[in-house]
């Protein structure tokens, strides 16, 4: 069976959701050899084996660290010149999204993004997208070179499927591009202890019906009385009422969590291309013509200041 090269997504050697669900596809169409890249790549191996990979391949250096995204590029093109793969795999984040595509320019394949699904083809890996605010769904395959190919988080179940796991070095020589955008300092995000948006698998939304910051406490509360991530639309993130990394929309980010619950949210367009591929979608609006009820599973057509309060409460009641 031919090896499928999947791109680790990890934090010091914690392994991040999107690259388990990743495993998950990858034997689909073939045997997973991972890709672990910087501090702590090794310390991936005993999550990745036991979620399906054959064979580890981990580099460490300054580069990874000091510099951009070319240094990656350089060692996945390492790795796709030592395994030869069926397929490249890479978690659908910006910074995914651009190490596929200049991995895909440098060995003269065609690249798939976003993709939601993955099975295997006569011809090579088939892709299911959502396309056009997801209004339709297509499958494509690439024609032409080793397919690079990135997921969208929640597309796949996270299976344990133990393999050996084997660790080998990857040797990697860096490009002279590698070094030409240096990294000068990071400043730690703070953490709300809530899960991060494009990868949780409940998420709470609030747009332009919440009226103000000072409200999004009640949809705070609700997610975390759910354990979900919180977002919002573009019309509050205009407003300034909350950070624009939680904006989900076509120019925000990109979610398809099992539960997505808008409140206060009309439902435009550019709204529905960032979340309507969730499994399940509930919308609260005392606006019983809102275009999110066309779309949502279950709706609610009332005062979410009355509802979402009461729906936390329950939520906490039923937990305790």
């Amino acid at each position: 069976m031919a090896e499928v090269l999947v791109y680790v997504d990890h934090v010091d050697g914690a392994v991040r959701k999107p690259t388990l669900e990743l495993l998950t596809l990858a034997r689909r169409v073939g045997e997973p050899v991972a890709v672990a890249l910087g501090a702590g790549a090794g310390a991936t191996a005993s999550v990745l084996a036991e979620h399906g990979a054959v064979k580890v391949l981990t580099a460490d250096a300054p580069e990874f660290a000091d510099y951009l995204v070319v240094p990656k590029v350089d060692a996945l093109q390492a790795a796709v010149e030592a395994v030869s793969p069926a397929a490249v795999l890479v978690p659908s984040s910006a910074e995914g999204k651009e190490i596929a595509a200049r991995l895909a320019v440098r060995i003269g394949s065609g690249i798939i993004t976003d993709a939601v699904d993955l099975e295997a083809g006569e011809q090579g890996p088939v892709a299911t997208q959502s396309a056009f605010a997801a209004s339709f769904t297509t499958k494509s395959r690439v024609s032409r070179g080793i397919p690079v190919i990135t997921v969208k988080p929640n597309s796949a179940p996270v299976e344990a499927a133990p393999a050996a796991g084997a660790v080998e070095a990857l040797p990697v020589s860096f490009s002279a591009q590698a070094t030409g955008t240096k990294v000068l300092s990071r400043t730690p995000r703070e953490s709300t202890g809530r899960p991060e948006l494009t990868e949780a698998a409940i998420v709470v939304s609030g747009g332009r019906g919440v009226n103000g910051a000072e409200n999004f406490a009640i949809i705070e509360a609700l997610a975390d009385s759910l354990g979900a991530a919180v977002g919002a639309s573009r019309a509050a993130v205009d407003a300034g009422w909350y950070p624009h990394s939680n904006q989900v929309g076509q120019t925000g980010k990109s979610v398809s969590p099992q539960l997505y619950i808008a409140s206060g949210i009309s439902g435009a367009i550019q709204h529905r291309a960032g979340m309507q591929t969730s499994k399940t979608i509930v919308a609260i609006n005392k606006d019983s013509e809102a275009p999110i009820f066309d779309l949502v599973d279950y709706g609610v057509v009332g005062d979410l200041f009355q509802v979402v309060p009461q729906l936390t409460d329950e939520v906490n009641t039923r937990k305790g």
